[in-house]
């Protein structure tokens, strides 16, 4: 880690302002900006490697400083921690311009070495504990680098900020959506995965037993859940307990509450 230091690449002469932008680079600008890496918010002691398309002169390989800046040539010091990598590709490029370096350049950011950071996945995951974050990981990536969601775990997934913000999500959103619904997480971040509400059914279903309440869930749904009705049971014997008491007449199309317990009752005949 650097402590204040000079830069690991000496400063060339400044050049004269030419124009940097060959046909080629329409490709490589929007390769660059669908990489995963665009993402990743930089940190001290992470070593990046900055570039101008088509210009040999302007390759520094430098490191992140403890004051958060990072030392290139031409512009001196420019603030990286808490960037991510596009951020600071965009800045860099927006000083050389306006500094008169170069004529629209084309600026590379390539992370060389990172920092080991970590997220702290909790809750109903198969191995919670910290999870090292080398690059910029989708939400998705990091449940599955800790063995995704026990049948206990709820489909519900807070992340807390180290800034003290929450977000809170739905697995079957993030399965079913675009990548807007499966967002990069941050080093320092929490992510909590909270036991799924469960009920309990028995008597005449073919599987009693307690599961998990899926968004929505009614009491027809519980049923079949269950493996629905044998041959005895009856859907007009359906009793409902919630909070120890028993509930009124129900209709099976009523929602199923955490705790609550279904008894399926005998028909007659």
């Amino acid at each position: 880690m650097s402590t204040g230091q000079a830069p690991l690449s000496t400063a060339p002469a400044a050049p004269q302002a030419a124009p940097a932008r060959p046909a080629a680079d329409a490709a490589g600008k929007d390769k660059q900006q669908n990489s995963l890496a665009d993402g990743y918010v930089l940190g001290v002691g992470d070593v990046i490697e900055v570039s101008v398309l088509g210009r040999e002169e302007f390759k520094p390989r430098v490191q992140v400083q403890v004051d958060g800046t990072i030392q290139l040539p031409y512009i001196k010091s420019v603030p990286a921690e808490g960037k991510t990598v596009l951020q600071l590709r965009e800045e860099v490029r927006h000083r050389l311009q306006q500094g008169g370096y170069y004529t629209d350049p084309v600026v590379s950011v390539i992370v060389a070495s990172y920092t080991a950071r970590y997220v702290t996945v909790l809750g109903e995951v198969g191995n919670p504990g910290l999870v090292p974050v080398d690059r910029a990981y989708r939400l998705s990536e990091i449940l599955a680098r800790v063995g995704g969601l026990r049948p206990t775990g709820s489909d519900d997934v807070q992340i807390r900020r180290a800034d003290g913000k929450e977000f809170n999500f739905d697995m079957r959103d993030i399965a079913g959506g675009g990548p807007d619904k499966d967002i990069f997480v941050e080093p320092g971040d929490k992510i909590y995965v909270a036991a799924a509400t469960t009920f309990y059914i028995y008597g005449q279903v073919a599987q009693p037993g307690s599961y998990r309440i899926d968004r929505g869930m009614t009491l027809r749904q519980a049923l079949a859940r269950a493996g629905g009705l044998t041959p005895r049971g009856s859907d007009k014997k359906v009793k409902l307990f919630r909070d120890g008491k028993e509930m009124g007449r129900m209709n099976l199309s009523d929602p199923v509450k955490n705790g609550d317990t279904i008894v399926i009752g005998e028909r007659f005949f």
